[in-house]
C-alpha cells in the first residue's frame, strides 16, 4: 500500500478486519474476498482525527474515498457561511468516482469524528473497471445519485437565496407606505387635539355658525389643488398668509400659515372668512386649517394603505396562494405581478417599457413556477445593467406558443459563453455574487412546461425569448 499525501497517518491494520468492514459498504457487499483483497491492495488506508482535512477545495481530484468508520463534512469555503454542508458517513463513498468529469475537488472536507477510510487513486480506475465490472456499474449509480442530490441541494439554496433577496426588497417596499400610514395616524391625533382646543376658544354664536359653514363650503369649492409642487410658489404663498395673519393679530402665525398654504388658500379667501367670524377669527381659522390638513392626511392614508394592499395582493398572486398548482394563467397579469414584486430593484434607475399584444391567449400552466422564470430573467437583466438602463418586456402570440421577451440594454453576454449560460453552476458573475443556478432553474421550468428558451446577445442588447405552448404547458 502506498502513502497518501493527506492529513492523518497511513497504517496497516489486519487485512481480514479491513475486508470485513469494506464488505459492509453496499457497492462492495457481493464482491468476492479475492476482489476485495485486490481493492485493498491498491488503496491507501487513512486515519484522521476530528478537524483534519480529507480533501481541500480546488486541489486536483485524485482519489476516491470509501469511509469505513466515522464521519466527514464538506462545504464550499468560497461560498462563505451560507454555503450548504454535505455529510459523508461510514459506508459512504465520496471523492472522485469512475467516469466522473471532476478535475478538482469543489469542496473542503474535514473529519468530524475519528475517521477510518480507504483512498483509491484514479490511476487504478481503468484496471478496476476491467477487473470489477459489477463494482464499476454500482459506482456509476453512486455517481448518478450524488449528482442528483448535489444539484437538488444547490437548487434549493438558489431558491432560498432568491427568496431572501425578494423578501428584503418587499420588506423595503412595504416599509415605505406603512411608515407613511403611521406618520399620518400620528398627525391625525395632533389634528384632533387642535380641533378640541379651537372649539373651546371659539365664541361664535349659534346663529352665525350656519353662515360660517356656508362660507367655508364656498371657500372649499373655490380652492384648487396644486398641480405642480413648486416649492418657491408655496413659500411665497406661506409668507403672504403669514403677513395677513400678523396684520390681523393672530397668535403664532408661523404655525397656522403652513396649514393654509398647503391647502392653496389665498388672502382673498381669508378676507371672506374673516367677514363672518368676528372676534373668533383665530380659533376658527385654526379649525378650518386643521380640517384642510385632515383632508390631506386622509388622502395620504388612502394612498399608503392602498399601496400595502396592492403589494399583498401581488405577493398572493405571485405565489398563487390558495390555488391549484396548475391553473389558467393570464401572461400579461403574470408579468405585471412580477414587475410589481421586483419594483424595489427597478425603480432607482431602470426604465421599464411594456409591449403586450391585445390578443394574448391564456395558458394552462404552473403559475408560481412561471413567475419564477420571469423573476430570474428580470433580476439578471437588472444586475447586468447595474441598476441603470432600459428594460423591455414584450409578450405576443406566435403560432401555438406565447412568446415572452425580456430585453435589456446592458453590456451583453460574451459570445464564447452564450452556449453555456443554461449549464448548472455556470455563472458570469463574480465569486459570491451568483451560484450559477438561476438560469438552470429557468431552463428546467420551461422544459417542464414543454416550452423553449433561447438567448440572443450583443453589446447593448440581450434578449431572452421564452416560448410557452398555449396548449399542453402542463
Amino acid at each position: 500500500m502506498g502513502e497518501l499525501p493527506l492529513s492523518g497517518s497511513s497504517v496497516a491494520p489486519d487485512n481480514k478486519s479491513l475486508i470485513e468492514k469494506l464488505r459492509t459498504v453496499k457497492p462492495f457487499a457481493e464482491l468476492s474476498t479475492a476482489d476485495l483483497e485486490w481493492f485493498v491492495s491498491k488503496a491507501v488506508i487513512i486515519r484522521l482525527a476530528p478537524g483534519e482535512i480529507v480533501v481541500r477545495e480546488r486541489d486536483q481530484a485524485t482519489h476516491m474515498f470509501v469511509l469505513l468508520e466515522g464521519e466527514m463534512r464538506a462545504r464550499r469555503e468560497a461560498g462563505g457561511q451560507d454555503s450548504p454542508v454535505f455529510s459523508a458517513r461510514s459506508g459512504d463513498i465520496t471523492g472522485i468516482l469512475p467516469f466522473s468529469r471532476m478535475t478538482h475537488y469543489t469542496v473542503t472536507g474535514r473529519a468530524t469524528t475519528p475517521l477510518l477510510g480507504l483512498a483509491f487513486h484514479t490511476q487504478h480506475f481503468p484496471e478496476l473497471i476491467q477487473r470489477l465490472p459489477l463494482l464499476a456499474q454500482r459506482l456509476i449509480g453512486v455517481l448518478t445519485d450524488r449528482v442528483r442530490d448535489f444539484t437538488r441541494t444547490e437548487q434549493q439554496q438558489e431558491k432560498l437565496a432568491a427568496l431572501g433577496k425578494l423578501s428584503a426588497g418587499l420588506a423595503h417596499e412595504l416599509n415605505n407606505p406603512s411608515a407613511a400610514a403611521r406618520r399620518s395616524a400620528g398627525a391625525l391625533r395632533d389634528c384632533l387635539q387642535r380641533l378640541r382646543d379651537a372649539n373651546r376658544r371659539s365664541s361664535m354664536r349659534t346663529e352665525d355658525c350656519e353662515l360660517l359653514a356656508q362660507r367655508e363650503e364656498e371657500i372649499r369649492t373655490a380652492l384648487r389643488p396644486v398641480e405642480h409642487q413648486d416649492e418657491f410658489a408655496r413659500v411665497e404663498r406661506e409668507e403672504a398668509i403669514q403677513d395677513w395673519l400678523e396684520k390681523h393679530k393672530i397668535a403664532d402665525p408661523w404655525k397656522l400659515a403652513p396649514l393654509l398654504a398647503e391647502g392653496n388658500v389665498l388672502n382673498e379667501h381669508l378676507e371672506s372668512f374673516a367677514e363672518v367670524t368676528g372676534s373668533s377669527l383665530e380659533p376658527e381659522l385654526m379649525r378650518f386649517g386643521t380640517l384642510l390638513e385632515m383632508d390631506r392626511i386622509a388622502a395620504e392614508l388612502e394612498h399608503s394603505t392602498s399601496r400595502i394592499s396592492d403589494l399583498i395582493k401581488a405577493i398572493k398572486e405571485y405565489s398563487y396562494m390558495d390555488q391549484a398548482p396548475s391553473q389558467e394563467i393570464d401572461v400579461k397579469h403574470s408579468l405585471e405581478t412580477t414587475l410589481t414584486i421586483m419594483n424595489h430593484k427597478l425603480k432607482h434607475g431602470i426604465i421599464v417599457t411594456r409591449e403586450y399584444s391585445p390578443d394574448l391567449p391564456k395558458l394552462m400552466a404552473y403559475g408560481s413556477e412561471l413567475n419564477q422564470v420571469w423573476t430570474n430573467l428580470i433580476d439578471n437583466a437588472a444586475d447586468a445593467m447595474q441598476g441603470k438602463g432600459k428594460l423591455l418586456v414584450r409578450a405576443r402570440p406566435e403560432n401555438d406558443y406565447v412568446l415572452v421577451e425580456i430585453i435589456d440594454n446592458g453590456p451583453g453576454i460574451p459570445a464564447e459563453v452564450q452556449s453555456r449560460i443554461f449549464e448548472p453552476f455556470f455563472t458570469t458573475k463574480g465569486v459570491g455574487d451568483g451560484t450559477g443556478l438561476g438560469l438552470d432553474v429557468v431552463f428546467r421550468i420551461v422544459k417542464k412546461m414543454h416550452g423553449q428558451i433561447n438567448v440572443k446577445s450583443v453589446p447593448g442588447e440581450t434578449k431572452f425569448q421564452v416560448r410557452i405552448p398555449i396548449k399542453g404547458a402542463v
